[in-house]
């Protein structure tokens, strides 16, 4: 008896010192963000000693999560889902029910997840467009592009972009009875890098004359350049979104190849005759003080040995994988931005960058920055791992749209 209590002593002792982790004192709810990052890294793990024996591919793993938060479209008192094809591209559709006396709003809403994992089926997505089809009375398009690493860049964006354009033609808005100045293009990390390079081609695409009012980008990944802004030096081991892990989604954007990784990780994946374009990632210019601290600016080193890598996969400098490449002009124009950071989350300086270069360009931007959470708290909206903070994230943007589009 005795022993058998000692075994589950020792174990409950292993269990929690698994499960806790260090946390800033200002997050709130810390056991369930805990729980929540402890599954979320055993996933990692998984996966890694999955890939490690051969057996499945790393983001085979990490699609557990999607599939285990997978919902079937299912209408209610006030919205009609369904899952339909726009352009053939799979999205998930949301109409809300009862005639209108007026055209309706539409939100695009492109889904998180690296490029690799997720899909508008998740239940926080599909909670978050029902909502949004019923509070804001809109037509909800939510867009399930094909995912990398089976689907590498472009791919994804051209989905996405099909989708929009196929959406934007007067025949369909006509159809959904859409009022064409009404409407946004939103998404959240991934979601929200491919929001913005849709709202950027969308303003200089002279085939699409209905033109978005609004974009929407929450927590958005916004550069590939360099992975070592103060934000990913500080927070590169918060909860739901590592360094390491975000290095591996932009290497798995455009390539299996591990050298890729490899070069991300050490911040010299950019060879000395591309150095030019760090111009429009210089955090030391366009992050405010407080959030560079002791850091100071230095160019990201360059590596001449890794000149293949770009010749073999340009998209690491493309504007439509990294938004934040486009030159200034190029920003003039822009649909009014309502951009969303966390301060414990790596991707924090990409929004902050942007914020700065929509803000220079002349372009209406309203900047929601939160700073006691972190990457991807909008998908701790259901038990266990519900937390306040994002629903109280979730009813600000929604009230936003409603007051603005």
């Amino acid at each position: 008896m005795a022993s058998k209590l000692l075994c589950f002593v020792l174990l409950s002792v292993l269990v929690a010192y698994y499960i806790y982790k260090p946390l800033p004192d200002n997050i709130e709810e810390k056991w369930k963000v805990m729980l929540m990052d402890a599954a979320f890294r055993s996933l990692a793990h998984l996966g890694t000693f999955a890939e490690m024996f051969g057996v499945k591919h790393f983001m085979d793993v990490m699609m557990l999560l999607t599939y285990a938060e997978h919902i079937e479209p299912i209408s209610d008192n006030h919205v009609i889902v369904t899952d339909t094809t726009f352009n053939s591209v799979p999205v998930r559709l949301y109409v809300p029910k009862g005639q209108s006396n007026t055209r309706r709003r539409a939100i695009l809403y492109i889904h998180g997840g690296g490029w690799c994992v997720g899909s508008a089926g998740m239940k926080p997505y599909d909670q978050l467009s029902k909502q949004s089809a019923h509070r804001l009375n809109a037509i909800v398009v939510s867009i399930n592009y094909r995912l990398a690493p089976k689907f590498h860049f472009p791919i994804p964006f051209d989905d996405v972009y099909n989708v929009v354009t196929f959406f934007l033609q007067e025949k369909n808005l006509e159809k959904y009875s859409v009022d064409p100045n009404r409407i946004a293009v939103s998404g959240d990390s991934a979601g929200g890098n491919l929001a913005a390079a849709v709202a950027q081609k969308l303003l200089h695409d002279p085939e699409v004359n209905v033109k978005l009012k609004i974009q929407v980008l929450i927590y958005p990944v916004l550069q590939s350049l360099d992975l070592n802004t103060p934000s990913y030096r500080d927070n590169g081991y918060m909860p739901i979104l590592s360094r390491t892990l975000m290095a591996r989604f932009w290497s798995e954007y455009f390539t299996t190849d591990r050298s890729l990784f490899e070069a991300m990780m050490s911040n010299k994946h950019i060879p000395s005759q591309e150095a030019h374009l760090f111009k429009n990632v210089n955090w030391s210019s366009l992050l405010p003080e407080n959030l560079k601290k002791n850091h100071v600016y230095s160019i990201p080193a360059t590596d001449n040995k890794n000149t293949m890598l770009v010749k073999k996969y340009p998209g690491l400098l493309d504007v439509r994988a990294s938004p934040l490449l486009a030159e200034d002009e190029k920003l003039t124009g822009l649909p009014m931005a309502y951009v969303v950071t966390c301060m414990y989350d790596v991707l924090r300086d990409d929004g902050f960058m942007y914020v700065s270069r929509l803000r220079k360009a002349g372009v209406q931007v309203v900047h929601e920055h939160y700073d006691n959470t972190f990457h991807g708290v909008l998908l701790m909206t259901n038990w266990p791992f519900d937390v306040s903070i994002a629903h109280r994230i979730e009813e600000k943007y929604l009230n936003w749209l409603e007051s603005n589009l």
